[in-house]
């Protein structure tokens, strides 16, 4: 047993007798353990965060009309698209109608308008994205945080930021479109919508939304859309779905592009994961400090106790013995600064994590844990690793020379 062994309380009663120093360097491991540990939770945590943000979005594909090197997504979070466009510029009725029978069984599609338009209420103005959508589908994927769903194709729903930027309220009106360049259309706010974040899908934060027959009313374009969403109830089907979108309408030529928000969750959290890395490998310069750190402690030590080392080896002490006593003594400090270091860490982390990410939901989860006991092992296995050259020294030494030592 280790608690039993002689080599082992030698080596206890040299960090004892050198406690001070011994502290010194344990520290050390200490701070390159929470520099670690923390980084990695705040990192993990960022991550659970985000995938947990765009978990909603992931089962989500959106399809717009080809326009060459990729497209772009006209009714998407950028903005608006452009209303009442040729047919070469959005997706017709009948590819509508098709991408709907493809679906079907996997989920379900509907179609978007949208414009990015002048508006002004009372003496302020504006842009805001116009989105015309069906009336049901309205109803189906936004919620209205107060007051009700348009009901006419006079009245619309508004997001949360436009109605605290412009001041609006259930009654407000709004004229849509600049006077200087025809007619603007004036309409009424019925409710305002819950927040809703980044979403691929539509970003109506900022935006006006209201039925296709209030949008085409104003910019024409019947049976012409910006885009289609598609929603696919299994997120395992989403390759199969986009696969039997442009298998069947881009046959001939490309004729629409399809774009999945799984990948841009992919790119988003993959791109945090290597920025966590990225710091955690700065973080671990301070290991390396510690390293250099435990290294002179026990060079020092080697260089104190010869005379210690010439008296053991000439009673019969083992090499492999003393090699063992001055690993065990690396081994107490790096298991000491470990032990602190990891308590410190989650105390630590979970400030670190508060602060950067502005939750803590995630903290105890695995993925965000386990950079603890890596840390641990990462900071003990540094420590022995750096105890092994003074020790092989010590090990080596001719015990004549050594009891010669003054």
């Amino acid at each position: 047993m280790i608690g039993n062994d002689i080599i082992f309380a030698l080596s206890v009663r040299s960090v004892r007798l050198h406690f001070l120093r011994s502290v010194l360097a344990a520290l050390g491991i200490v701070i390159g353990v929470v520099a670690i540990a923390s980084i990695g939770m705040m990192g993990a945590n960022m991550t659970l965060s985000v995938t947990e943000e765009l978990s909603d979005m992931a089962n989500k594909l959106t399809v717009t009309a080809y326009r060459g090197g990729g497209g772009g997504m006209m009714g998407g979070p950028g903005g608006g698209g452009s209303g009442g466009s040729s047919d070469d510029d959005a997706i017709t009725e009948s590819e509508f109608k098709t991408i709907q029978r493809i679906v079907a069984k996997y989920g379900t599609a509907y179609t978007v308008m949208s414009e990015s338009d002048r508006i002004e209420v009372g003496s302020e103005e504006g842009r805001a994205t116009i989105y015309g959508l069906d009336a049901e589908i309205i109803r189906g994927i936004l919620t209205v945080e107060t007051g009700e769903y348009p009901k006419s194709t006079t009245s619309v729903v508004v997001g949360p930021t436009l109605a605290e930027r412009l001041d609006l309220k259930i009654g407000s009106k709004i004229d849509i479109g600049d006077p200087d360049e025809g007619s603007t259309t004036t309409v009424r706010v019925v409710g305002i919508l819950e927040e809703r974040g980044m979403s691929m899908d539509l970003s109506t934060d900022m935006a006006i939304v209201g039925t296709q027959k209030l949008f085409t009313g104003i910019y024409g374009g019947e049976g012409e859309y910006d885009q289609v969403n598609v929603v696919v109830n299994d997120l395992n089907d989403i390759d199969a779905v986009t696969e039997a979108i442009e298998d069947e309408l881009n046959r001939k030529e490309d004729t629409v592009t399809v774009q999945d928000s799984s990948r841009m969750m992919e790119s988003i959290t993959s791109t945090v994961s290597t920025m966590t890395t990225f710091v955690m490998a700065i973080a671990g310069i301070s290991l390396l400090v510690a390293a250099v750190s435990i290294f002179n402690v026990m060079m020092m030590s080697v260089n104190e106790r010869v005379r210690e080392i010439g008296i053991l080896r000439s009673i019969g002490t083992q090499r492999t013995e003393i090699l063992r006593m001055f690993i065990y003594e690396a081994g107490i400090l790096g298991l000491v600064g470990a032990v602190i270091g990891a308590i410190a860490s989650i105390v630590i982390g979970y400030i670190v994590v508060l602060g950067m990410v502005g939750t803590a939901e995630h903290f105890f989860a695995p993925g965000s844990i386990v950079y603890v006991p890596m840390a641990m092992a990462v900071g003990a296995a540094i420590c022995i690793i750096t105890g092994v050259y003074p020790a092989w020294r010590a090990s080596n030494l001719d015990p004549i020379e050594a009891l010669r030592a003054e």
